[in-house]
């Protein structure tokens, strides 16, 4: 009300770009064009792999990969997240038991998998029950990753759903941790297995003490309620020995490896295996 805005010709293409967009992401699982990505988590104490984090990828037939930040957004406003989602439950838990056969995936790592909002209204306990029935991939494996914002927003029912997945065996982790609003009283009745610092504190570290004040605390915190805790955006030998000193020893990030495709993690799985247990990576 009582203001005027001027058109741009570049409002209007804008609008085709992003119709275009939802258009060919409606088509893309029939055409097999989404892939799923693996980013693998470490333990710096051992320098293995401890963890995978999947991630999912869009590539248009004969055309470069979308970048997330613009699909995904889409993806969630049309509930394509839902059928999307399902989908890369069902290809990570197939891809890990076949791992897990063929004796490339021991037990002690986990394979994480992200949740939407969205998803937590659909009878998320049958789906993944019957994902986890049908791959033969078992669930203490098996990590669902919720932001601190979605647990927040709905605590009450939120809590019951995921008192239930935990019963399944499945671990439960809080990603973006320090970004929401989660008191630890709540924290306290959760059935939280990890907690996740968000990068934007690890991208301070240097820079601002009370990016380093937090993540500190967030160490002292799950190190006091028996929580494991991962660091995510590693970029730099400073953030990585800060952590270290810190007592956050699981970590991941660019410092040690991008988003890797299902082929490329394979052969990394298969390294660690044929290498010494001492120092996989050679990091100090």
């Amino acid at each position: 009300r009582n203001n005027y805005q001027f058109f741009t010709p570049g409002m209007q293409q804008k609008v085709i770009e992003r119709l275009t967009l939802e258009n060919k992401l409606r088509h893309a699982m029939e055409l097999d064009e989404l892939l799923v990505y693996f980013q693998p988590q470490y333990d710096i104490r051992t320098m293995e792999i401890v963890g995978l984090e999947a991630l999912l990828r869009w590539q248009p037939q004969g055309g470069e990969l979308v970048s997330p930040a613009k699909f995904i957004p889409i993806a969630e406003e049309t509930g394509l997240i839902c059928t999307m989602g399902e989908w890369v439950l069902e290809t990570v838990c197939s891809q890990a038991a076949k791992w897990v056969k063929e004796g490339l995936l021991n037990d002690t790592i986990m394979v994480a998998v992200n949740l939407s909002v969205r998803q937590l209204n659909q009878d998320l306990v049958e789906i993944i029950t019957r994902i986890l029935d049908q791959s033969g991939f078992a669930a203490k494996q098996l990590e669902l990753e919720l932001t601190e914002s979605m647990v927040m927003d709905d605590l009450k029912s939120t809590s019951v759903l995921l008192d239930l997945l935990h019963k399944l065996g499945v671990h439960i982790s809080i990603d973006d941790f320090g970004t929401g609003y989660s008191s630890l009283s709540s924290l306290k009745h959760l059935p939280i297995d990890v907690l996740k610092i968000d990068q934007s504190f690890v991208a301070d570290i240097g820079q601002d003490t009370h990016g380093e004040a937090i993540i500190r605390a967030v160490a002292a915190m799950a190190k006091s309620l028996n929580l494991r805790i991962i660091a995510e955006g590693i970029e730099t030998e400073q953030q990585l020995a800060f952590l270290r000193k810190n007592g956050c020893y699981c970590i991941q990030g660019y410092y040690f490896s991008k988003p890797l495709t299902i082929a490329e993690t394979e052969a990394l799985l298969r390294k660690q295996n044929k290498q010494p247990k001492d120092n996989h990576l050679g990091i100090r």
